[in-house]
């Protein structure tokens, strides 16, 4: 099956990806970035039901009380992160109730199949003989694999004394702005040769502030969205043959050439479980092709199949925010999908380049790694004293993980060091910071003055803060900018410093078509960077910003650590924030208004009574599903508009997953048929129907169809025009008239209707709550119909915590200047 655009594959049902192969934390919310299962029981088809035709709910009725609240049924299933391409079809509504199974469909792992295991495979089903080996016994079997984890252990360590390449494991975009770099710094080419646009002309380091007047950002040009890389019409010919033979889909002939290239044909031919790297295909389908293809010369322990199983529970893991899993978690999962013997499935699958290893405290002592491989003190396990100590000692945690994030946290660490260890601490900002607008932004000058990395975090009024520093390092003469998540964060962040050339997306920065391009040296062209919605900043894109800011350039990463991670795998702003590895500044400016009252008590867990007294917050309770849509349609169309003269195109509606009776696919089909009824006639959408565009996996971008040609169709995204070619429309554009929380994360709009089904209620968490109920400016109403579980989410139920290796990579790292 198919995701729909904006949606992640693996977890498409619902908003908030449950992670199967974490730490069991059922309600918890996932990582941010796999659209979780849809909620189960949505069984109501939309539309009207018991109730329907009754009066719609005036947004003047009743205010909203603690009780109320706290007994309504506001519970929606986790936010599931941002939007992948339509890369899966036909396998999102399966995933969505996969999502919650536990370890089988969540990324995992340990299992991948060793070639001892394929050879018993084989053996086993009496196609071919395995050779004869001798058999080790347990003890034996378990020395060989301590001599093996020491060795990695040990070359591990000599590698870290070595330079390290950083970013080489990155792809796509962050791939070529690492290879510009280097271009540039061997004097291979020149700083513009990468560039779309010239690059300006080199700048002081510290210019007047005259000069950095001049040096406005690039203004923004008509985007067309990215295609992938054509494939030749002979590949696919020969994949399609291939996937015919195997009874697979012809469809996936054109996403496999895109991921295993040209070769696609022949890789699939000797190893059918290739297929798995294609995205939407699940195990079962890649064993029917295997079968298909290689008859009973495969079983369920070939090591192609453990070592592709590997790949594809760690790819599912970072769907979920993972950047490495436990590798008990992987073992398990490789055993629930018939591996006969997991630890030899993971031993193959490293060995095979698959994966990495990865050690807590794999800086061991010379008499600590003799006793980890189990030499050195025969007589302390004959007399049991060795094993008394062992005892006491935690064992290590072995994780596996996949090399591009692998080497992105390592890369984004030394990065994040270099800038705290670079920057001059002696500026005098001083002046400055006795002109702040307020306390915190005081105190956010001074400490970024004496500091090359800063942790600012806040909510929404805190927003006014880094905004300050902004201005005041531009007063100073220096290249200061600030880059948001979302074009509208942008618009918020230049209209607060009062310049529009001081704010830029950060996703525009990184490409190069926003921002004050490079210098002579090929880094930004940046003397400070402040990163607003640091907690959407996922590993790979940090790895990628950081590497391209110049020595002595500051960085502040600043977001409120309440709201949903970023759609990417990794953590970036609270694993900075937990290895305290920099000076942070925490905002005492409480949000305003009866919403940033609530919102604030739900990010310390309580669910509070807010005074309302200009209907700013709005309950509206329903029975089931149906009549959950028929009130959001009304609210939306009728209500808010009459009582607040808020128009339509201005309130967004946010529920809890795509699927289901009440998700985006059935409250964007009825807001639709209300607000801008047509036949859809540009491939499904019409003039005039507000969408959501996927440019890349985990970007969401609103905007609005204009019109249709040869060249594709054309929208409106924030004021910029974007042309998304005719292939790329069905992968990469959906109705967005109402979005889930991950993709409303980092935006606001005058009017917020959150909307929460009874059959949500298991999607719910606190992040998932504080992110939805804080997108509005002026108005939420809440369409309530989960009871208890709202109150439940909001105290018990905190965000499911990701696995990743940044915290101890930045907390072995040495950063003298690190708060303590």
């Amino acid at each position: 099956m198919t995701a729909l655009p904006g949606e992640t594959p693996g977890t498409v049902g619902t908003d908030t990806p449950q992670d199967t192969v974490s730490p069991p934390d059922t309600g918890a919310e996932g990582s941010a970035h796999a659209d979780a299962p849809e909620a189960p029981g949505a069984t109501e088809p939309p539309g009207d039901a018991a109730g329907a035709g009754e009066p719609a709910a005036e947004v003047s009725g009743p205010e909203v009380s603690g009780p109320e609240v706290s007994g309504t049924d506001v519970a929606a299933a986790e936010d599931r992160p941002a939007e992948v391409p339509d890369a899966e079809a036909g396998r999102a509504d399966a995933d969505a109730d996969a999502g919650s199974d536990g370890v089988e469909d969540a990324p995992a792992e340990e299992s991948a199949g060793s070639p001892e295991a394929d050879a018993d495979a084989v053996t086993a089903d009496g196609t071919a003989e395995a050779p004869a080996v001798p058999e080790l016994s347990e003890a034996q079997a378990e020395l060989a694999a301590q001599r093996e984890l020491r060795e990695r252990i040990e070359k591990r360590k000599a590698e870290k004394t070595a330079p390290i390449a950083a970013g080489t494991g990155l792809s796509g975009t962050a791939a070529e702005l690492l290879a510009a770099v280097r271009a540039v710094e061997s004097g291979e080419k020149s700083g513009t040769a990468f560039f779309d646009s010239p690059a300006p002309a080199p700048a002081a380091r510290r210019p007047e502030p005259a000069a950095t007047a001049a040096q406005p950002p690039r203004a923004s040009v008509p985007a067309a969205a990215p295609t992938p890389q054509a494939a030749s019409p002979e590949a696919l010919d020969a994949v399609r043959a291939v996937l015919v033979a195997g009874g697979a889909p012809e469809a996936l002939a054109r996403p496999a050439v895109g991921v295993l290239g040209e070769q696609a044909a022949e890789l699939l031919r000797t190893d059918p479980w290739q297929l798995l790297a294609v995205p939407g295909v699940r195990p079962e389908q890649a064993d029917g092709f295997a079968r298909a293809l290689l008859g009973d010369g495969c079983g369920p322990d070939d090591g192609r199949r453990t070592a592709a199983l590997v790949g594809w529970l760690l790819e599912r893991a970072a769907l979920q925010g993972h950047t490495a899993l436990d590798a008990g978690a992987v073992r398990a999962a490789l055993a629930e999908r018939a591996v006969g013997d997991p630890d030899a499935a993971v031993r193959n699958a490293v060995e095979e380049g698959v994966a990495l290893v990865f050690q807590e405290g794999d800086d061991l002592e010379p008499d600590d790694a003799e006793a980890a491989d189990g030499e050195g003190d025969e007589e302390g396990a004959a007399d049991g004293s060795g094993l008394a100590e062992d005892a006491d000692r935690e064992p290590a945690q072995v994780l596996l993980g996949l090399d591009r994030y692998a080497l992105a946290e390592e890369s984004l660490a030394d990065g994040l060091a270099r800038l705290v260890n670079a920057c001059e601490k002696a500026a005098d900002w001083a002046e400055a910071a006795a002109a702040a607008p307020s306390p915190s932004a005081a105190e956010l000058i001074r400490t970024t003055a004496a500091a090359g990395l800063v942790a600012h975090s806040g909510g929404e009024a805190a927003r006014a803060e880094p905004a300050a520093l902004i201005a005041a390092a531009r007063s100073l003469g220096l290249r200061a900018l600030g880059a948001t998540h979302s074009e509208d964060g942008r618009r918020r962040l230049a209209a607060a410093v009062g310049d529009p050339d001081t704010a830029v997306t950060l996703a525009g920065l990184l490409s190069g078509a926003q921002g004050p391009g490079r210098d002579e040296d090929g880094a930004l062209a940046l003397d400070l960077l402040v990163v607003l919605d640091a907690p959407q900043l996922d590993v790979e894109n940090g790895a990628v910003l950081v590497e391209a800011l110049a020595d002595g350039a500051r960085l502040v990463l600043s977001g409120d650590p309440g709201v949903l991670g970023s759609a990417g795998a990794g953590r970036v702003f609270a694993d900075v924030l937990a290895a305290r590895a920099c000076p942070q500044v925490v905002s005492r400016t409480p949000d305003p208004g009866p919403i940033g009252e609530l919102v604030s008590g739900i990010g310390i867990g309580e669910l509070h009574q807010v005074d309302a007294p200009g209907k700013e917050v709005v309950i509206v309770p329903v029975r089931d599903a149906g009549e959950a849509v028929h009130r959001t349609v009304q609210l939306v169309a009728d209500s808010v508009p009459r009582a607040f003269s808020i128009p339509a195109e201005e309130t967004q509606v946010i529920t809890v997953g795509h699927g289901g009776a009440a998700g985006t696919r059935a409250l964007n089909e009825a807001l639709k048929q209300r607000l801008n009824p047509g036949p859809g006639r540009f491939g499904g959408f019409d003039p005039g129907d507000r969408v959501v565009h996927v440019p890349a996996p985990g970007r969401a971008v609103p905007g609005v169809v204009r019109s249709a040609d040869a060249e594709g169709l054309r929208l409106d995204c924030g004021g910029v025009p974007v042309v998304v070619p005719q292939e790329r429309v069905k992968s990469s554009v959906r109705h967005g008239w109402a979005l889930s929380a991950h993709q409303a994360a980092g935006m606001r709009w005058p009017a917020a209707v959150v909307v929460l089904p009874g059959d949500a209620a298991q999607g719910l968490s606190r992040p998932w709550v504080y992110t939805a109920f804080g997108r509005g400016e002026r108005h939420l109403s809440v369409v309530h119909g989960v009871d208890q579980a709202l109150p439940h989410a909001v105290a018990h139920i905190p965000a499911q915590e990701r696995t990743t290796r940044l915290r101890p990579l930045l907390e072995a790292l040495p950063t003298p200047d690190a708060a303590s």
